[in-house]
């Protein structure tokens, strides 16, 4: 059994902007244009945030169940990503996504926190040298006793 589908032939109430008129011309009410149906040469993968991501689930579980269709209509989007952002976002690989990409700001406190340490463990070498240094001179003194540091370190040869 075959069925043909009737041909309905345009109404001539509906409104075309892109209409030609039997001369070959626009009508002069034209005044938007029709997209260009070409296809782009190379498809673009849309990306979305994840703040985008966290409005869009809570938008849709908080939607009745005849208003959830609309929704993803209305974003171009479908029940898949849907699924697939609860369980990211359930997973917490949302929260991790919020953070800004790229490289991170200068931390001008952190820098000098950093050189305040490095310059403290500098001081605290010379500190130890100095110590040091003073620990080797009272125990030449107590050795040396009144005979003098000068006696001691230049004894004449024999």
């Amino acid at each position: 059994m075959t069925s043909k589908a009737p041909m309905l032939d345009r109404a001539t109430e509906i409104d075309d902007p892109d209409r030609v008129s039997d001369a070959g011309k626009r009508r002069p009410d034209a005044g938007r244009r029709r997209p260009d149906p070409e296809v782009p040469e190379r498809a673009r993968r849309r990306t979305f945030t994840a703040k985008y991501k966290l409005e869009v689930l809570a938008a849709y579980d908080a939607a009745a169940d005849g208003e959830k269709g609309a929704l993803l209509r209305r974003e171009g989007l479908y029940s898949s990503h849907i699924d697939y952002w609860r369980r990211a976002r359930d997973a917490g690989a949302l929260a991790g996504l919020a953070a800004p990409r790229g490289r991170r700001r200068r931390d001008r406190h952190a820098e000098r926190i950093a050189r305040l340490e490095q310059e403290k463990q500098q001081l605290e070498q010379e500190l130890a040298k100095a110590r040091f240094v003073v620990d080797v001179q009272a125990k030449l003194h107590a050795y040396a006793g009144d005979r003098g540091l000068s006696s001691l370190l230049f004894e004449p040869v024999q």
